[in-house]
């Protein structure tokens, strides 16, 4: 079996040839995103392995007629590829899953560099500034904590957050009852009334599209916390600048932005990024910003491959396929 694997970093290639040799598969490793210029790399494969750069229909067609059967997305968002095309050409397309921990831990990283104010404080350490001006945070145990999401990622959010103590609200359209002892389920109106810090941890799909806006943000309490290490299109960008300017939010941290596709992932040095609201966020001393880097784990890019490569596979030999999505 052969498979072709797009935008292959330096740092994936010992893990496709190690999964490559375990599994017994012909990898092609392309160090660019698929692009309709390279799209003959994957002639003869029956699998394409991809990661967030968007895939259209006319790149699908040009695939299926390269005999792939399925396109498998090494993330877990999986919005990037054209469903409806590929349904039609008879693509199959799948995500992966990994560790939750990578993310988990991250989250609660991001959390405590947010009520500690770490961002100013380094700031100012680097200019030799050692005063304690403005720079006094909370304990994270004292906070009103609300999760939104709690799949496998915010379920382990969760857990990692039972000892600091802090009480913890939780919302998910399919609640689990094995949560209950650890976090109160909720509605989100509540969530937004009562939480002093707010974490979010769900898909892009049409529901949470804009979950935090200008009607969402006003009901929420003064000066609180956003943690988003989910999706860009939960929250609105501008709604989220006009609450940090008025104080509404007292702080964010961001691992995600709308409209990161073009950006995250390159590098930019000494080049206008062309990104106005991303410009204006990390400007501010209470916004921590990181380039959607919470998922990045040596176990992580690890599963991400193996499952990848795994999942092509069972699709391929008409076996159950646990990472299909449509």
């Amino acid at each position: 079996m052969k498979i072709t694997a797009y935008s292959c970093r330096p740092d994936e290639l010992a893990m496709f040839e190690k999964f490559g040799k375990e599994c017994g598969v012909q990898l092609v490793l392309v160090p660019e995103g698929p692009s309709m210029e390279n799209a003959h790399m994957a002639e003869g494969s029956q699998g394409v392995s991809i990661i967030t750069t968007p895939v259209d229909e006319q790149l699908l067609g040009r695939w299926k007629r390269c005999g792939v059967q399925i396109v498998s997305s090494r993330t877990v968002g999986y919005e990037h590829v054209d469903k409806d095309a590929a349904d039609r050409l008879g693509i199959a397309v799948a995500n992966v899953s990994y560790t939750p921990n990578t993310v988990a831990e991250y989250t609660v990283m991001a959390m405590l560099m947010a009520v500690r104010r770490m961002k100013t404080i380094m700031t100012r350490f680097l200019g030799q500034d050692y005063s304690l001006l403005d720079i006094r945070g909370r304990e994270l145990g004292r906070m009103t904590v609300g999760v939104v999401g709690t799949g496998r990622i915010g379920e382990t959010v969760i857990r990692l957050l039972r000892g600091f103590g802090c009480r913890i609200l939780a919302y998910d359209l399919k609640p689990k009852t094995e949560l209950k002892e650890f976090a109160e389920y909720v509605d989100l109106d509540t969530i937004w009334r009562e939480c002093d810090l707010i974490t979010f941890h769900t898909p892009a799909t049409k529901k949470s599209y804009h979950m935090v806006n200008r009607d969402t943000l006003e009901k929420m309490r003064d000066g609180v916390v956003l943690i988003n290490m989910a999706r860009g299109t939960v929250m609105d960008t501008a709604a989220l600048i006009q609450a940090l300017e008025g104080g509404k939010v007292g702080a964010a941290a961001l691992d995600v932005v709308e409209n990161e596709g073009k950006i995250y992932y390159k590098d930019f040095k000494y080049q206008p990024l062309g990104h106005h609201d991303m410009a204006i966020l990390s400007a501010m001393p209470n916004v921590l910003m990181t380039p959607h880097t919470a998922f990045f784990t040596d176990e992580a890019v690890s599963d991400m491959i193996e499952y990848s490569i795994r999942s092509c596979i069972a699709h391929v030999n008409g076996e159950e396929n646990p990472w299909r999505v449509w």
